[in-house]
């Protein structure tokens, strides 16, 4: 009984010692593999041999040549003279010193030399794949967006773009962009809050006035009414303008190289002095002078 006992002693030590060796190759071999910088996940990895993903690329803050693409606010209209474009003041590309615009910010003297206005007033959604193929011409290593607001500012609330049809046209802009500059940065603002100029510009005379000339419509018609009617107009407009701010931040999102401002232009609260002395709706200088601080912001925050 005794020396069957020793036997299968034996028999389990030789048998834990074969595992042993078994389980001791294993993990050299798998320390080998991480030694020798193969298709080791790290240290943090699980062991799948699949090799680890490509880290995130860094954004910018100090690109050195910037095109704005866009509508009437990214041209400066309304705000030097009435019914007039005024790009100096621009909030991304003037050269107004009372603005300071983006790229003055971020090009300092070289800015005239390096950055270029491709917005047109009163473009919509649709125009954004044309102006960003003009823009890619000049290889900007940073390009600005603003743009959505003609597409809510229609003859009435059944004119505006659908919600739909706005995001399909951002994306083709953005995919056109992307095969023509794949490596350039891309800072879209959000739309304005337009229910709360129409708020501040009713209180003026004369804005009023140049409103009738046809100047958002959808939402300035007929400013003095605030009848159910009236109140249902503009809470649709305001609606949808939400609806589009939305589009731009989810489409964004996708593209590692774009940034959005975070709503804090749709957020902004511009009072008199930041409205146009004309029309009391587009940006006064005060009011592009703001709009380039809150891009500045966006564009040189070291995260988004």
């Amino acid at each position: 009984m005794g020396q069957g006992t020793d036997h299968g002693t034996r028999v389990r030590l030789r048998r834990s010692r074969a595992l042993l060796a078994v389980l001791t190759a294993a993990v050299l071999g798998v320390a080998g593999c991480d030694a020798a910088g193969g298709d080791s996940p790290g240290a943090s990895g699980t062991g799948s041999g699949r090799p680890s993903p490509s880290p995130t690329p860094a954004w910018d803050t100090s690109p050195r040549s910037v095109a704005a693409v866009g509508d009437s606010i990214t041209r400066g209209f309304d705000a030097c003279a009435i019914l007039s474009d005024c790009p100096e003041v621009s909030w991304a590309t003037g050269s107004s010193a009372e603005v300071d615009s983006l790229a003055v910010r971020l090009l300092g003297a070289k800015a005239a030399g390096r950055s270029w206005n491709y917005a047109v007033t009163g473009a919509r959604m649709a125009d954004l794949t044309g102006q960003v193929t003009r823009a890619a011409a000049r290889r900007p290593e940073l390009v600005t967006v603003m743009a959505g607001a003609n597409d809510a500012c229609r003859t009435s609330t059944d004119a505006m773009t659908p919600v739909a049809d706005f995001r399909a046209q951002f994306e083709d802009a953005m995919r056109t962009l992307r095969r023509e500059l794949p490596r350039t940065q891309v800072y879209v603002a959000s739309i304005p809050d337009l229910k709360r100029l129409w708020s501040e510009g009713r209180t003026n005379p004369l804005g009023r006035q140049v409103w009738q000339l046809g100047i958002c419509p959808s939402m300035l018609a007929d400013a003095d009414a605030v009848d159910a009617a009236a109140t249902l107009r503009r809470n649709t407009v305001r609606d949808r303008v939400d609806d589009y701010n939305e589009v731009l931040r989810e489409v964004c999102a996708k593209d590692r190289k774009c940034r959005t401002d975070g709503g804090a232009v749709h957020g902004f609260r511009f009072g008199t002095d930041q409205l146009s002395q004309w029309d009391w709706f587009h940006p006064s200088v005060d009011g592009q002078a703001r709009l380039a601080e809150i891009a500045y912001r966006a564009v040189t925050a070291k995260t988004p």
